[in-house]
């Protein structure tokens, strides 16, 4: 089923919507909260609290692109979800390290006034102008990274690279960023 006709089976409240949803993105759901959380327990836990997110928020908000939406929903779950465990428990502290590697070139970002949410926007479309003016497989490494929460070892072996190539490529995509972000006139 296509993303239109999902999305009119949430606007029209139809538990049908969940179902759909589960088919067509659930797999991709559950690799990206499994490389966050690496329990699959709580992975399989994101993926059904991203579903009742979804089921909560469409209606009134109609993404544009569901997938992207879902996803994004499915990492901040899986994050939120890291986080409240311990320290011990945080997955040999790889997400703490995916962190640490943004934290010189994306400033943080808790956008609660009317003004931080304006910034946390514009700071998005920088971003997304930036990776669309990059390489493909460079923007692809950052976003299975960044985004998806991917080990170097699993981008590696998904590019059939030496991870010393695919830390280069995030480097490179870091620093190339850094420069985008200041040309915008965005504090880091």
């Amino acid at each position: 089923m296509d993303d239109k006709k999902i999305i009119e089976l949430y606007f029209g409240r139809d538990e049908a919507a969940i179902e759909q949803t589960r088919l067509k993105y659930g797999q991709r759901l559950f690799r990206s909260a499994m490389n966050v959380l690496h329990s699959r327990e709580d992975a399989e836990e994101a993926v059904n609290d991203t579903l009742m997110k979804a089921w909560a928020v469409i209606p009134p908000t109609e993404p544009a692109t569901l997938g992207a939406f879902l996803a994004k929903i499915s990492r901040n779950i899986a994050i939120n979800r890291l986080r409240a465990k311990s320290a011990a428990r945080r997955g040999g502290g790889e997400l703490d390290l995916m962190l640490s590697e943004l934290e010189d070139v994306i400033p943080a970002a808790t956008a609660t006034t009317p003004e931080e949410k304006y910034e946390a926007k514009q700071l998005t479309g920088a971003i997304n102008s930036c990776l669309a003016e990059i390489e493909i497989t460079a923007r692809v490494t950052f976003v299975l990274r960044y985004f998806h929460g991917e080990s170097i070892t699993a981008i590696a072996q998904r590019f059939n690279m030496k991870e010393g190539t695919v830390k280069s490529i995030l480097f490179r995509t870091r620093k190339k960023l850094s420069n985008h972000l200041q040309k915008e006139g965005i504090q880091i």
